[in-house]
């Protein structure tokens, strides 16, 4: 058989290939001859044929019947031979495929080898691809070889015990000995190495840390660090003027793992660090990448205010820096610091300020976070004057970060409430179709809170809109603004600025615009619906126009807009008396909102009832006849689920008119579950009577009853007593699921005996949680005038499992302190 060609020869042929295809068969070829050679045996080609073989697993064809060539090359006593079957089984060998194993006897003879280079070329391998179980084999020969005095191999040797200590943790105490002696090692291999070793062991053991700490690790890593920042110029280990960055970056990493929440070894190490920040060229990228691990490792330590101060400079030099990378990279470790360093940071604010305007869009993106990051009450008005001019030049991709980083800022922040409005105002008209969707409901709350301002802001909101409705968050509020304040627009009553002279056509004009207009979304069209509708109340000459405007949309083709008519059309028609009294100007909206006077609150698992202050509703929609609104239960101990019930005569006021909404519905032929939709919620029990805090703090001494607890559903309730009324007792129930699957459609009913009086509140949810996860709350409220024991028989319905449930219960298990 003729010899194979060389390596070389390879090489060039399958450069000459002009083909993906002709290429392919070069190799399907040389393969072929390859295979054929393995099959006889060929002991004198076997070596240049697995490095043909590793050059084409190289370039990503397979060569996986190469392996057992490889181990095979290993067994052999030439070094050439050995030098390829290792190199091989680094690259086409791992510790998935169980060829691997045969390997271990042929490394732990070569370990012991007479030669170094071939303990080398084992350490290199068992360092590379060794599996833990050949790791547990050969460690004693690795630990051996990290006494030895040769560098070479001790070199090596680390780097092994490395790979050893991540496959095998527990054997890290086995080279703990061999660690004592490492760092006294001249040569810069060995020490580069040792340190990498140390970094791991104390990585992975917080016992080695501590180990490492007592024995005075930190000086000996001091005195080696400074002695490469004393040296003179040695060839041997200069880079670009700077003796071996690399081991002073690994020195300045390991000092980082030992300082961080150690003050003793902090101590030690700050006169270093000092040095190394100041006696580093910066001039070259090699030294700027010393000085960041330098800042790294200051800002983990606990190291004293000038050296951080010192740190955050090193960083504001490098925003300064012509290579993006640097730059990013102090952007990103500001970001990281400026909690703990605020001041220091704030130095640079404007280098950072000027990051924005660069053409990288990683360094914006960093550059825009850590200016949110630097705005404060001082410096608010010109950060949001930077930030609004990025706002309106970025990219779309920065908009929505960019305008909810300004919402929050200017709510946090705002030096006034026309600044507010002004900012958020200005973000709606640059980035309007961009901000989060929370954003108009936000900004309708805080004008509606600003009640000095509303003449402004809707004349404000009335220019921004007129003939651009491309921005649809802003078109929303400047028509909720408009339907709710537009007797402000026309009176002209704005003092903060020029008033603007508007007639009622011309608000309507506007409104009707946003109607027909292309970009209007439905939702916007709602807005206008409904603000033109409002305006009813408001104008007094257009009425008959806003009559015809709603009638037209009854046929709409949009079911929201149609549905949004036919309403309005009944209220003009059927209900014209009670329109004042619903369109009514919007009261001032609070952030925090509850179903009750209780409210739970979540403090680490565990649920606390807060006692929330209740207010009366406004006197307008509160009922002349409260007694229409108790509800009355018959029968002594015939007990019947409570309901609603409908006054006999119509009361004078327009609150208790909105029943008659309901049209035909029989409201007393049938029992309605208490978490039905309903127009009006009945009115507390207690309302009216003052305007002070109605309930009691849970008083320790009335203490909660379980209920029910059947099923897996449990429910509880707590006591409360009335500040104002004793007689009336407000029972809170905490409904809690401990099966596997969720209870929906949930619905409690409660009934007393005639003596009692009994109000039963909106559940909080319908949908109880699985594996008491959540819980469910309602209010009921019980009137016990005559201070008589209290009774009570609930139902309770929900689906579980795919099935209808229902169950009825009688409690009498009350203490004596909710009723006495």
């Amino acid at each position: 058989m003729p010899a194979p060609i060389r390596l070389r020869e390879l090489i060039r042929t399958i450069r000459t290939a002009r083909t993906q295809a002709e290429e392919r068969e070069m190799i399907q070829k040389e393969c072929a001859a390859i295979r054929s050679s393995f099959r006889e045996e060929d002991n004198t080609y076997r070596c240049r044929n697995v490095a043909k073989l590793l050059y084409m697993h190289m370039l990503g064809y397979p060569a996986h019947f190469g392996q057992l060539e490889c181990l095979k090359l290993i067994a052999s006593q030439k070094f050439t031979d050995k030098r390829i079957g290792y190199l091989g089984a680094m690259l086409l060998l791992d510790e998935r495929q169980d060829v691997h194993l045969l390997m271990t006897n042929c490394i732990k003879n070569d370990l012991n080898h007479s030669t170094q280079y071939v303990q080398g070329l084992a350490l290199c391998t068992l360092g590379c691809m060794g599996s833990s179980e050949m790791c547990r084999d050969l460690a004693g020969e690795v630990e051996k070889l990290l006494k030895t005095s040769n560098s070479y191999l001790r070199k090596k040797a680390a780097l092994c015990a490395v790979h050893v200590i991540r496959k095998v943790p527990e054997l890290m105490e086995m080279f703990l000995p061999a660690t004592k002696n490492l760092l006294n090692e001249k040569n810069h291999g060995v020490l580069h190495t040792s340190v990498v070793l140390l970094t791991e062991m104390c990585e992975r053991s917080p016992d080695m840390l501590a180990h490492f700490r007592k024995v005075s690790l930190v000086p000996q890593l001091v005195r080696i660090l400074k002695n490469l920042i004393m040296s003179g110029y040695s060839p041997e280990h200069d880079v670009s003027g700077i003796s071996d960055p690399f081991l002073q970056v690994r020195i300045l990493r390991l000092l980082r793992i030992l300082g961080r929440n150690d003050d003793d070894s902090s101590e030690a190490m700050n006169d270093i660090l000092a040095q190394v920040a100041t006696n580093t060229e910066t001039s070259k990228n090699v030294g700027n990448a010393i000085l960041y691990e330098t800042v790294l490792t200051i800002m983990d330590i606990k190291s004293e205010s000038g050296l951080r101060v010192l740190a955050i400079n090193i960083l504001g030099r490098f925003l300064l820096n012509n290579d993006k990378n640097i730059r990013y990279v102090a952007l990103t470790s500001l970001l990281k610091t400026v909690q703990t360093d605020h001041n220091a940071v704030q130095r640079h604010r404007s280098t950072i300020v000027d990051c924005l305007k660069d053409l990288d869009v990683s360094i914006k993106r960093r550059a825009m976070e850590l200016s949110f990051a630097l705005v404060n009450g001082n410096n608010v008005r010109g950060m949001m004057k930077e930030l609004l001019y990025f706002l309106d030049s970025c990219e779309p991709e920065f908009k929505a970060d960019c305008a909810s980083g300004i919402f929050l800022a200017a709510e946090k922040y705002a030096p006034s409430k026309r600044w507010h409005i002004d900012t958020i105002m200005r973000v709606l008209t640059t980035a309007g179709s961009y901000v989060r969707d929370d954003a108009v409901p936000n900004l309708i709350q805080l004008i509606t809170n600003s009640v000095e301002m509303h003449a402004y802001t809707v004349q404000r909101l009335y220019k921004a809109i007129l003939g651009d409705y491309s921005q649809q968050p802003l078109v929303q509020v400047a028509s909720w603004c408009i339907g709710e304040y537009g007797d402000l627009l026309v009176s002209g009553q704005c003092e903060e600025e020029e008033p603007i002279q508007v007639t009622e056509d011309e608000v309507l004009d506007i409104l009707e615009s946003v109607l027909i207009s292309n970009m209007s979304a439905s939702v916007t069209r709602g807005y206008a619906l409904t603000a033109i509708m409002k305006l009813s109340t408001r104008f007094t000459c257009t009425v008959n126009r806003i009559k015809k405007v709603v009638s037209i949309y009854g046929s709409s083709i949009d079911v929201e807009l149609q549905q949004r008519a036919v309403e309005y059309n009944a209220l003009f028609k059927k209900y014209d008396h009670m329109r004042p009294a619903l369109l009514e100007r919007m009261p001032v909206m609070e952030k925090v909102t509850t179903n009750g006077p209780t409210e739970i609150v979540q403090t680490n698992g565990e649920t606390e009832p807060a006692v929330l202050e209740t207010k009366p509703p406004p006197s307008g929609l509160q009922p002349a006849n409260q007694a229409n609104d108790l509800l009355d239960l018959l029968g002594g101990t015939d007990i019947t689920p409570v309901i609603p019930t409908a006054p006999a005569s119509k009361p004078a006021s327009a609150g208790g008119e909105l029943l008659d909404l309901l049209g035909d519905l029989n409201l007393t032929g049938s029992p309605v579950p208490a978490p039905a939709p309903q127009i009006a919620q009945p009115p507390f029990l207690l309302d009216g009577l003052a305007s002070q805090p109605l309930f009691n703090d849970i008083a320790a001494g009335i203490p909660s009853i379980t209920a029910y607890n059947k099923n897996g559903l449990k429910i509880d309730f707590t006591f409360e007593r009335s500040n104002t009324n004793p007689s009336v007792t407000v029972i809170t129930i905490q409904a809690s699921n401990s099966t596997e699957l969720d209870m929906t459609d949930f619905v409690f009913q409660a009934a007393v005996p005639k003596t009692f009086q009994l109000q039963l509140l909106s559940p909080s949810s319908s949908v109880i949680p699985a594996f008491n996860s959540g819980t469910i709350t309602q209010v009921i409220k019980v009137l016990n005038p005559q201070k008589q024991q209290l009774r009570m028989r609930i139902k309770l319905t929900y689906n579980h499992k795919g099935s209808a449930m229902q169950d009825l219960a009688e409690v009498n298990n009350f203490p004596p302190q909710s009723w006495q």
